[in-house]
């Protein structure tokens, strides 16, 4: 989610991972119709930027955040596709839906660059401001308190049993943090441009409606979960312009969308992104569920590792997991061989 882009970050797996960088040259080239056309630097250039460069100052522009995270998931998502590993059903996290949308084969790449592209710029366009703010609260005792925003701020993430963020006008999240901490409640700002998933999105959203319209829309071929609802999408969500509108407003349930799946049995999670938060906040999700204990999360990308063994541990406890992982593939472009154990 936001956040969570850094500069640099797809850079060392794009210079080593051939399908990784084709993954990421058809990405750049479509979000680059975009953010050239507005006089803008490259998403390539942006994004593979100098920590702390003019450049890569850039990432902090919710409009190349954006786009920066789909093209790393995208590029992540076609290597494991490539050596084997296939999902039964995907969950994103915001901006992740879309990547999740794209990948099932219900938003083409030309359409969904152009979804995430405007998003990003709409987004970017609104005056700054505003707060969104982490609190250790059930949802249930975060409601119990919005009654002091009056309005003005909302739930914009239920991400854990006890891990929900506040955003809107920073006045009122101000009331309803405060509140939430006299009650023995942990909170933590975030660190963002603006408050997404509040009301402070809702003069982008005719305008993005519009721009979601226009696309067409194909058949969803792996099962997404949800944001909105935290269940599987059916039927024409996920493929209308009021979905994605709605989408960039309402609160992501991340959360109940771990709930769902393991509802339905799922034990093996493997995060494609940044980081591994969203593999921490889904053991959280799981933790004292029946079969909570034999899932397991894991996150391709953690910090401390190179991008090249982050994904590499990935597969392998993907593969003592049971899954079957092309190790032939893998190891082609390195050129090496199986040899007899001794």
């Amino acid at each position: 989610g936001q956040g969570s882009q850094r500069a640099g970050m797809g850079k060392e797996l794009y210079g080593r991972n051939e399908t990784f960088r084709k993954a990421l040259d058809a990405v750049f080239v479509e979000m680059d119709k975009h953010l050239l056309g507005r006089g803008r630097l490259g998403l390539k250039e942006v994004m593979f930027a100098e920590e702390g460069s003019e450049a890569g100052e850039q990432l902090n522009r919710t409009e190349y955040a954006q786009s920066a995270l789909f093209a790393l998931e995208v590029g992540l998502y076609r290597v494991v596709e490539s050596l084997g590993v296939k999902a039964e059903v995907l969950l994103g996290h915001s901006i992740g839906e879309l990547v999740a949308a794209h990948v099932s084969g219900v938003l083409g790449l030309v359409e969904a660059c152009r979804l995430v592209s405007e998003r990003g710029r709409l987004m970017q366009a609104l005056e700054e401001g505003g707060a969104m703010v982490s609190v250790e609260a059930t949802e249930a005792q975060v409601l119990s308190a919005l009654a002091l925003a009056g309005g003005r701020a909302s739930v914009a993430g239920v991400n854990g049993p006890k891990s929900v963020v506040v955003s809107g006008e920073e006045a009122a999240v101000v009331r309803v943090v405060e509140e939430l901490e006299r009650r023995g409640h942990k909170a933590t700002r975030l660190k963002v441009s603006h408050a997404f998933h509040s009301e402070l999105m809702e003069p982008m959203l005719e305008e993005f409606g519009r721009v979601a319209g226009g696309l067409v829309y194909g058949e969803r071929r792996v099962g997404v979960v949800s944001n909105l609802s935290g269940r599987r999408a059916e039927g024409e969500e996920q493929r209308s312009a009021e979905y994605w509108v709605r989408h960039a407003r309402g609160a992501v349930r991340f959360y109940e969308g771990v709930k769902s799946l393991h509802a339905e049995g799922v034990r093996t999670y493997l995060e494609l992104g940044p980081g591994a938060v969203l593999s921490g906040l889904g053991a959280q999700s799981v933790e004292g569920e029946a079969g909570g204990e034999g899932s397991e999360f894991i996150a391709s990308m953690r910090k401390g590792k190179s991008e090249e063994e982050g994904l590499l541990e990935a597969l392998c406890r993907l593969h003592t997991r049971g899954l079957d992982v092309d190790w032939s593939a893998f190891f082609q472009p390195y050129g090496c061989k199986a040899v007899d154990l001794p």
